[in-house]
């Protein structure tokens, strides 16, 4: 963690909700003391924040880090409505570049699983944006009751300013405006992994993704292939050496000590260490699959002991374990 907070290229400074930050081009903040007041625990330390566990967002002190970078590095929000897209969705990228002040309309537009919902209601991103009062009494979820006092105005503003930023990331080349909005997503395939809410997480790695469930904390896989082949689990499993990073993030990396590919080569399976001094559970292991176009990275538990995940590791591949029981079985 302290090697990706130290990584960076330039601090910007200022005031949110009348507190005094310092904000790193790497999503990190430092919350200066109050004048005249005593430090408090979080003062004058860098950090990117702790995860909310019930938002996802990262929070200092209960305020979202996001919207202190986006003041810093992109000026105060047109409105007190205004909010922060997270441009590749990740709730945990809250570097500069991926983060914009966008409207509420926008923000939900911006989002694939609530775009494909709109979709489903009205036919068609455009159709909703090309006049809202067609679709008033479609929206039943209370989630969504607001959207049936969206105007026509609100709307043509919207839908311009999607436009120009689908034109300047990818061109829609002839697709429709709902095609960008998950294209941009990592090309993911929403109705084959009928993905849910939180059921998948963006990594910090191109190409992907991890059970939620499982492995919460956005992470970086420097061994994951960036570009797909016709046999994208073969190639990952290449990239492997007992030795290298396998995973990290803002609080702890894992190092490769064995993996496997199963017979149909159609899994991974990655026994790592912690890359920390002291863990209370050094050892875990992860699981690896491919699906519409992205790797899935699974966490399969942590271990107090090195048998204790060679046992999982041994079974998960279908051989017979005989080297005995460890603590790790009974708890």
């Amino acid at each position: 963690m302290e090697s990706l907070l130290e990584t960076y290229n330039g601090i910007q400074e200022c005031y949110y909700k009348n507190e005094y930050y310092s904000v790193r081009d790497n999503g990190a903040i430092l919350r200066h003391p109050l004048n005249n007041r005593r430090t408090r625990p979080t003062d004058n330390k860098w950090t990117f924040g702790k995860p909310n566990v019930r938002t996802g967002y990262l929070e200092i002190a209960s305020v979202r880090v996001h919207r202190i970078v986006a003041t810093a590095f992109h000026g105060e929000p047109l409105t007190k409505h205004h909010v922060v897209d997270h441009k590749d969705t990740n709730k945990h990228n809250n570097r500069p570049e991926n983060l914009r002040w966008v409207t509420r309309l926008e923000n939900i537009i911006l989002n694939p699983i609530t775009s494909r919902r709109i979709e489903l209601v009205c036919g068609s991103v455009e159709a909703f944006l090309a006049d809202p009062s067609k679709f008033r009494d479609k929206f039943k979820s209370p989630n969504y009751e607001w959207m049936c006092g969206v105007s026509k105005k609100e709307a043509q503003t919207c839908k311009e300013r999607l436009m120009a930023w689908a034109k300047s990331g990818k061109p829609l080349q002839g697709g429709t405006l709902g095609d960008w909005i998950y294209n941009r997503n990592l090309s993911i395939d929403f109705d084959d992994l009928r993905i849910e809410e939180l059921e998948f997480v963006n990594s910090l790695s191109p190409n992907a993704v991890q059970k939620a469930q499982n492995w919460k904390t956005p992470s970086e896989f420097p061994l994951c292939p960036n570009e797909n082949s016709p046999h994208p689990i073969i190639r990952y499993f290449k990239n492997l050496s007992v030795g290298d990073v396998f995973s990290k993030n803002q609080f702890t990396s894992s190092i490769v000590e064995d993996f496997a590919m199963s017979k149909d080569k159609d899994k991974l399976w990655i026994m790592c260490k912690s890359g920390d001094e002291h863990p209370i559970k050094p050892y875990s292991l992860a699981e690896i699959t491919y699906q519409s176009n992205v790797f899935i990275h699974d966490s399969l538990g942590t271990f107090f002991e090195k048998v204790g995940v060679e046992k999982q590791f041994t079974l998960k591949q279908g051989l017979e374990w005989t080297g005995g029981d460890s603590i790790d079985d009974y708890c």
